[in-house]
């Protein structure tokens, strides 16, 4: 199987009601426009391997891509210098961010570093780093507005993709990019995430300087932490004054269900009813919002969670190993993507041993970090927090 085969009309087909079976199908078929899936169209397009993304949502700016990202130098930099993309991913780095405070529930600082100004995990903001991608790619790499119902195996190492709108795609190399809930990831394996016992609830302020002055203090020109057992304010300083909040509670998903998150005053009131008696200046990082709350459940794939190679067909990313958040996740994909599309190019005329290979070292990369994980929850969240995370960042420890 050559992945340097020129690509067929199959992927402009897929706009229209086809089913086609012809065997220069779209040779590399990647669902998801993630940081994974872009990461790895990209080093594909550096080795000249056509490839085509398929995204659901309907345009780049459909929604927002979520908040701050620090990017490892042993996993998500080593990715962006294999697709090329050094020198962009530098310019979006937000100078200063790096810093670490942890504060108790009275607002009282407890720990506080500042940006040693070594970049070693420098923060970008996600959205932008998806642009750098996006603008790396041929014009129509991506195609907007397919979003997958249904993948089925044709054999031979041949899956076909059917989306929303009836359309289908046949490829002979289809990878899952997908994320959590990936529709790409049945044809491996039948194991799916299971909630983790917490949930986000995700809060912005803007103009916080200005403002929300004492939230802003309180947060400094970094992250904040303040942290008991079960429950967590963590807030991030954006570009300018922007404060990205992320309240943790450790609830089950039917004590989030009784909430009715289309009433954001409501909402807003309810969740800082669990934080009575911290700080004003913490949970105005709660009751202040000034976007409508966003839920975000917490889940996870089974840790050191695998399946059996099945011809023509790979996962990356939360596809591949969810885990709670560890600070790895966009870091991971981004690797997966880099080191599968060397592995591909490595091995043009032995695919399947190209997939094997980096499935394998996958599955242990996925296992120690999801792992590192769980041991970093322990920290944040379990019953010697916040101490048990001071001691580990006046250890040198990394960040979360």
């Amino acid at each position: 199987m050559n992945t340097r085969a020129t690509p067929s009309t199959q992927s402009t087909q897929s706009a229209h009601s086809t089913d086609s079976t012809d065997s220069d199908s779209t040779h590399v078929t990647i669902i998801g426009a993630g940081l994974g899936g872009l990461t790895l169209a990209r080093v594909l397009h550096v080795h000249g391997i056509p490839a085509t993304v398929y995204e659901a949502e309907a345009s780049p700016t459909a929604r927002a891509q979520g908040g701050m990202l620090d990017i490892h130098e042993y996993n998500g930099q080593l990715a962006l210098e294999t697709a090329g993309l050094t020198d962009e991913f530098r310019d979006l780095v937000l100078e200063g961010r790096e810093a670490i405070r942890v504060l108790d529930v009275d607002g009282s600082v407890l720990f506080d570093k500042a940006d040693d100004g070594t970049g070693v995990r420098p923060e970008v903001l996600r959205g932008e780093l998806r642009r750098i991608l996006l603008d790396s790619l041929p014009a129509g790499t991506v195609r907007w507005g397919h979003k997958v119902s249904g993948t089925r195996a044709l054999g031979a190492g041949r899956h076909e993709v059917t989306f929303a709108d009836g359309t289908t795609v046949v490829t002979s190399l289809l990878v899952g990019a997908d994320g959590a809930w990936s529709r790409v990831r049945p044809l491996l394996t039948a194991v799916t995430p299971e909630y983790a016992g917490m949930s986000f609830v995700e809060t912005y302020l803007f103009d916080s300087d200005t403002r929300h002055p004492a939230s802003a203090k309180a947060v400094g020109g970094g992250s904040m932490f303040a942290l008991t057992p079960g429950r967590a304010i963590l807030a991030h300083r954006e570009s300018g004054g922007t404060l990205h909040t992320y309240v943790m509670l450790s609830e089950s998903r039917e004590w989030f269900a009784a909430i009715d998150f289309g009433d954001p005053a409501a909402v807003a009131a309810r969740i800082a009813k669990e934080f009575d008696g911290w700080a004003p200046e913490l949970t105005a990082l709660i009751t202040d919002g000034e976007t409508a709350p966003v839920l975000r459940p917490l889940n996870a794939l089974p840790v050191g969670h695998r399946w059996e190679r099945v011809p023509g067909v790979t996962l990356l990313g939360d596809a591949a190993h969810l885990s709670v958040p560890n600070g790895e996740g966009a870091n991971l994909a981004m690797y997966d993507g880099a080191e599968l599309g060397k592995a591909l190019a490595a091995r043009p005329d032995d695919v399947e041993g190209a997939l094997a290979e980096y499935e394998q070292a996958m599955f242990t990369r996925g296992a120690e970090a999801a792992a590192e994980g769980t041991e970093l929850h322990e920290l944040l969240y379990g019953d010697k927090t916040p101490h048990s995370l001071i001691d580990m960042f006046a250890g040198d420890g990394q960040t979360p």
